[in-house]
Formats: C-alpha cells, sequence, structure tokens
C-alpha cells in the first residue's frame, strides 16, 4: 500500500469567460445534473457502440465521461487517444454508475466537440490505458517522451506532491523565523566530496566558475554577516555517478544555518522538519522527536553502515573472542562479526546457499559461514567447529538460542568485515521480512571522524565537511592522531537513507588553517581556494551551525518510490544524460572559441 496522501483541491476561480472550460474534469457531480458545461482535456479511452461513443476525458483533476449520440459532432475530427478536445454538454445522471471515482454518477452530453491539440495515431508507448505498463517501458525511452511518461497518473500526482512539499517546508522555515536568501550558482571550485561542473569564462580567459556542491562558504558567510537564520531550497550540483537513491548531476536540498547556534538547536529544527512533514503527507507511522542519536563509531559497530535502517531488528556483534582458539582456518587471526537471526534455524538449505552466494557474489566477502542452533545441536556450515565451548560463548555473549541460527564473517580488516556484515544485515532483513511495516524510522548519527585515510593516495583526507568543528578544538588537532579526531558532524538517517547532514561550524581561522593543514592543504593553499571564508572569519565571526535535508530523497520517501528519477519532471538517465533535451551535447567551434577552449583528440 502506498503512502501518499494526495488531497486535490478543487480548483477555484470563474471559468466562465475562459473559451476552453468552465470546469474541471474531476468536480462535477450529482449536484451538477442539468447544467450546461464545457470541459477541455485529453482523451483517455474511446469506446465505440455503434451509433453511441463514449470518451473519458482527463485533466489532473481527474476523468469525466463523455456521451457522443450525434456521429456529426466528429465530423472533421480525428478522435484519437491523448488528442486534447474541448467538449459543450449537458450533465446527466449516469444509469451504469462508477461509484469508484468521483464523477461516477454523471456523463456529459456532448453538444460541440472542437479539436485543440492533434496527436498521433500511434503512441511510443500507452499512457493510462488498460494496456499501460511503465514498467514494460524502457526508462530511455519513458524519458525520450517525458511530456507523455508525465502523464501518467501515479508519476504525475508525485510531481503535484513535490510541489506541495515545496510549498509547505518553505511555510515550516518561515514559521520557524528563518529567512530564505538566494546564493549564487556561478561560484569558486570548493572540496565539498566531489566533483565540479566547471562552467568556463568567456570575460576572464583560462578561469573557470564551479557550479556549487552546496551553498556552505556563502551561508557561512550570511552568518558572519549578521543574519541570524537562514534557508534556501538549494540546487545543488556534483559531478557523481548516478544512482537509485541519487541524482546525477543536480539536486536540490533544504539548506539552513543559525547564528549561534547549538548542535542540539539544530536536531529539534531537523526534527521539526522531518516529524511535520512526514505526518502531513502520509498515513505512515512516523517517529516522534527527539530522534534517537547513535555514535558514528557504534553504528559501524552494530549496523556496519552509517545509515542504518532500523526497521530491520537485526545487529551486528563481534565474536572474534568466542572463536580465539577456533579450528577453522578462515577464522584464525580474523575479525569475526556475527549476525543471530531469531528463529532462523527453521530455514531450507537453499537459503543458506543463496545467502552465501549473495555474500560472495554481491557483499565482496570470501565466504559466508553460519551454523543452526537445534535441539539435537549445531547444524550444517560450520557446525563440526561449534565446540561446547563455542555454542557456549555464543549463548552468553550473542545471546542466541536454541531454534536460532547465525551467520558469520571474517576478514583482516575491520572496515572490511563491518561493511560485508552490514549488507548481510540487510540482505537477511530483505529476504526474511523482518522490516517493521509501513513505518519511517529516523535517528541521528553522530561524532563523524573529522578525517579518514585515503589509501589510493596514500593521505589522509576529510572524512565529512571539511567546515566542521572539531570536539576538543585545537588542542585535539595538535596533539591527538587525526584520525582518532571527533567532529561536531551529524546526519539524519531515515529507513536507510541519509536524509540529512550537517555540523557546528569551524569559525576561527588559526583552527581552519590547521584543519586543513592536517589533511594537505598549505595556508596560501587555504587563502587561495577559501579565501573570503579566511578572511571574513577575522572579522567577528559568531558561533553557527545548520544541516541540509535533501529535498529530492525526501520527496522519494514520501511518495514510496525507490527511485529518484520517479519524483522529478525531467530527470536525467541512468548515464547522467538528459535523452529528452539531447545534453550533454557538442557545442560548435565559435561557442568554444568564445571561452578560450580548444578541443584536443586523444
Amino acid at each position: 500500500m502506498r503512502s501518499i496522501i494526495v488531497k486535490e483541491k478543487k480548483k477555484e476561480g470563474n471559468y466562465m469567460n475562459n473559451k476552453y472550460r468552465n470546469h474541471m474534469c474531476g468536480e462535477l457531480n450529482i449536484k451538477n445534473v442539468s447544467e450546461e458545461v464545457k470541459l477541455a482535456g485529453w482523451v483517455q479511452r474511446i469506446r465505440n457502440l455503434g451509433a453511441m461513443k463514449f470518451i473519458d476525458l482527463r485533466d489532473e483533476t481527474g476523468i469525466t465521461q463523455i456521451v457522443i449520440n450525434d456521429e456529426k459532432l466528429l465530423e472533421g475530427i480525428d478522435l484519437v487517444t491523448e488528442c486534447v478536445i474541448s467538449v459543450d454538454g449537458t450533465v446527466l445522471e449516469r444509469s451504469n454508475k462508477n461509484l469508484k471515482i468521483p464523477t461516477g454518477e454523471i456523463e456529459i452530453e456532448a453538444k460541440n466537440i472542437t479539436m485543440l491539440g492533434k496527436c498521433k495515431n500511434v503512441l511510443p508507448f500507452e499512457v493510462n490505458s488498460e494496456k499501460a505498463d511503465r514498467n514494460q517501458v524502457k526508462e530511455d525511452l519513458r524519458l525520450q517522451y517525458r511530456f507523455l511518461d508525465l502523464r501518467d497518473d501515479k508519476l504525475h500526482k508525485n510531481i503535484l506532491l513535490r510541489s506541495k512539499i515545496l510549498k509547505f517546508l518553505r511555510d515550516k522555515m518561515d514559521e520557524m523565523g528563518f529567512y530564505e536568501i538566494q546564493t549564487p550558482i556561478l561560484a569558486n571550485s570548493s572540496p565539498e566530496g566531489a566533483r565540479d561542473f566547471l562552467v568556463p569564462s568567456r570575460l576572464h580567459p583560462g578561469e573557470f566558475y564551479a557550479l556549487p556542491q552546496a551553498p556552505q562558504q556563502f551561508k557561512q558567510l550570511l552568518m558572519v554577516s549578521g543574519f541570524n537564520k537562514y534557508f534556501q531550497l538549494a540546487p545543488c550540483f556534483r559531478d557523481e555517478d548516478p544512482r537509485a537513491d541519487r541524482a546525477p548531476g543536480e539536486f536540490y536540498q533544504l539548506d539552513f544555518e543559525m547564528s549561534f547556534g547549538t548542535q542540539e538547536e539544530v536536531f529539534e529544527v531537523l526534527e521539526e522538519i522531518f516529524t511535520s512533514t512526514f505526518k502531513k503527507f502520509t498515513t505512515w507511522k512516523v517517529d516522534e522527536g527527539p530522534f534517537i542519536k547513535i555514535p558514528y563509531k557504534e553504528a559501524m559497530e552494530k549496523y556496519g553502515i552509517d545509515k542504518p535502517d532500523l526497521r530491520n531488528p537485526l545487529i551486528i556483534q563481534d565474536a572474534t573472542e568466542i572463536f580465539k582458539d577456533t579450528e577453522f582456518n578462515a577464522f584464525k587471526d580474523k575479525t569475526i562479526k556475527a549476525v543471530v537471526v531469531p528463529n532462523g534455524a527453521e530455514q531450507g538449505r537453499k537459503f543458506f546457499d543463496n545467502m552465501t552466494q549473495y555474500a560472495v557474489e554481491e557483499a565482496g566477502a570470501k565466504g559466508l559461514a553460519w551454523v543452526k542452533l537445534t535441539e539435537e545441536g549445531p547444524q550444517g556450515g560450520i557446525a563440526k567447529f561449534v565446540t561446547d565451548e563455542v555454542k557456549k560463548g555464543l549463548e552468553e555473549k550473542l545471546g542466541a538460542k536454541t531454534g536460532d541460527s547465525l551467520f558469520f564473517v571474517a576478514d583482516e580488516k575491520l572496515e572490511t568485515v563491518q561493511k560485508i556484515a552490514g549488507l548481510v544485515r540487510i540482505e537477511l532483513g530483505k529476504r526474511l521480512e523482518l522490516l517493521e511495516k509501513d513505518t519511517y524510522r529516523f535517528c541521528f548519527i553522530v561524532d563523524f571522524p573529522m578525517y579518514e585515510y585515503n589509501e589510493e593516495e596514500g593521505k589522509i583526507d576529510f572524512n565529512h565537511n571539511p567546515f566542521s568543528m572539531p570536539q576538543g578544538g585545537m588542542e585535539a588537532l595538535n596533539t591527538m592522531n587525526p584520525l582518532d579526531v571527533v567532529a561536531y558532524q551529524y546526519d539524519v538517517v531515515c529507513n536507510g537513507y541519509e536524509m540529512a547532514s550537517g555540523a557546528v561550524r569551524n569559525h576561527d581561522p588559526e583552527l581552519m588553517v590547521k584543519a586543513f593543514e592536517i589533511a594537505g592543504y598549505s595556508e596560501q593553499e587555504v587563502e587561495t581556494r577559501f579565501g573570503a571564508l579566511y578572511n571574513a572569519f577575522k572579522y567577528g565571526t559568531p558561533p553557527h551551525a545548520g544541516a541540509a535535508p535533501g529535498v529530492d530523497r525526501m520527496i522519494m520517501l514520501i511518495a514510496n518510490e525507490d527511485n529518484l528519477r520517479e519524483i522529478i519532471a525531467f530527470p536525467k538517465n541512468k548515464k547522467a544524460r538528459d535523452v529528452l533535451m539531447g545534453a550533454p551535447s557538442n557545442v560548435t567551434e565559435e561557442q568554444l572559441r568564445d571561452v578560450h577552449i580548444k578541443l584536443i583528440e586523444e
């Protein structure tokens, strides 16, 4: 069952002077019988009963049945599905009522029909008909004809839902005292964790603008400027590889920042945004604030991921000590993580084989060990290595009991074993249908590491946001191993999706220089790349904090969709191409010359 609440407002206002219509297709009912009306819309269905024809006329408010008793009304009209017509007629009570639709008690007896928009007889795919099945149409074809695809009732309602949510968010931020301020689209390149989209300058040869990955520096500058609370429904641009929950190229976030704001105050704002929005637009159960807070380290230990789906009751536990004396070679000198599945022993051998196959082929594991705890003792998988002592450890330390099954992942690297165990946990939850139904479960992930080690480049990088305040301040940066430094960084997570990221900001220029120095940036580089912030921080900067909920992902979850393309009017395809408009595209030599660029063939 879908979670969306779609409340279509009747269109208010007077259409009497409109030459195309005086009512919408979804608003007429039994009270309008005998009225003379004019409707306009798309022909969704044609039924020919000899001397009589029936038309289902559609606009975005609904469908009205049109009755044509006089063939002369169609002279010179090429009536096909998806053409656009205007109909004058009388409202009649239907003898054969359809109570499944709001207009099902009435029909319109046509007196005049006008063709407004012709349509080709052959459509590239069926739209809003009994034959229509968008899942059977190649996605690129749907995107190429997105103007037809958007006529699909479900997709159309998603786009209208998006409009309603955006308005609600704006009103909510205004209610909480935030002011909407637009920041530049043409900006400078900044390390935000992804590649920039670059825009060459015509007026400044050899120089480039960058489309903002986020309005990070500008919103911090607004805090320096004395603004108390800022927000923006901000377009952001990142040259990333696409995936189902991430739009390639561009996305929108509800960006906000607070002067003198604390982490807890930001949490209160985030809780209000998410709880109020989800309660407004869904029928599902929504977590009430305050959301639970899970430190990053704990999240990785228990869930193997920093965006855990709390609808899944399974957790990861450490079994290294339990198998310290094992004869099982795959476990020797390894970190071992276990997932206990209550009542999992009832599953057949095929289930365990399929999970092993998933772990190896999809999760990147070398193998997946498992065992059943039965009344007769340990069975299957690595049962012969589950001695009485090991069994006792599984029961006492992991809480395993008779009737349960256990899955084990082992590897030399802690990060690897956590990741694989996390993926196994997720897959077990899905295959065993353990996820709590019709529920949105929220949490904060807090205390992210300030830095991470980049093995490919052999250097330390920022883990999350480079403009975050380190916990412990300058002392922590000067005295601690950088990989042990924790930042005031936080995420909001819902049902396994990262919904928002934020931080208490670093507002001290000396701290800023030191933080970037650890990540391999010289003070000169900081001044060059972040000169505005660096200089601004020298002129009286208040402590400030903020966050940025992802609008697209929020709408995707509310609409109960698995793919962002289902809630965006004109999305890119899986290869980051706009197949409707043909972007990206080649440009002329003259255009390249204007921006001082010459292409070199490789």
